[in-house]
């Protein structure tokens, strides 16, 4: 391996993503490695933590997770403060949308047609909305999180709303977050990046 490798399944979306755009933005050459569903059980057990996303960097063990490929990429390309407090807040968002993720997740896997709709109503009616008004809380009134200038967290929370406005969650409506002017902001700062709009249209084709 001569280069970084970042594997995950072969679809735009989720922790993949955003670690791609990252890694795009920093300007790191990689080998962008897509795994297609059939092939995945077979893979699994060679990951080290048995989930996707990793991230191998040549001669290095590989880094397993989502949001420290985005701490290492981020303290590799100024995306993420180096000032420990500050830093630390941007994390702590991250962990929130991961908070998120693994709640949804649980949902996901319920197979009772009844429950999934109920569930996923009072997805829709209470945890988003109080999700979304915490994050909120959280967000300053600049372009992005940080500031001016785009960080990791950024394109975290902008796969996060993209992936509700998408409208794939059934039962959830695809305006959720339409009460959360600040949150609004920074996913539409994100989708306006020259970065990420380039990252976008190259994989688009």
């Amino acid at each position: 391996m001569t280069k970084p490798k970042l594997i995950y399944f072969d679809f735009p979306g989720s922790r993949g993503e955003e670690c791609r755009i990252a890694l795009h933005l920093a300007g790191i050459d990689f080998d962008d490695v897509r795994v297609a569903g059939a092939d995945w059980p077979a893979l699994k057990p060679q990951i080290p933590s048995g989930a996707l996303p990793v991230f191998e960097l040549p001669g290095k063990a590989p880094i397993a997770d989502s949001n420290a490929i985005l701490t290492y990429v981020g303290r590799q390309a100024g995306m993420l403060p180096k000032e420990d407090y500050e830093a630390a807040l941007h994390l702590a968002l991250m962990n929130y949308v991961e908070d998120l993720r693994h709640h949804v997740s649980a949902i996901l896997r319920i197979t009772d047609e009844a429950k999934k709709i109920t569930e996923r109503r009072a997805l829709g009616s209470d945890y988003l909305p109080k999700w979304g008004s915490n994050v909120e809380k959280m967000l300053g009134d600049q372009p992005f999180f940080g500031g001016a200038t785009i960080s990791v967290v950024d394109i975290k929370l902008y796969m996060i709303v993209r992936w509700f406005k998408s409208g794939v969650l059934d039962h959830v409506v695809t305006t959720v977050f339409d009460d959360c002017p600040k949150l609004n902001r920074v996913y539409q700062s994100v989708a306006d990046h020259a970065g990420v709009k380039a990252w976008l249209a190259r994989t688009a084709k």
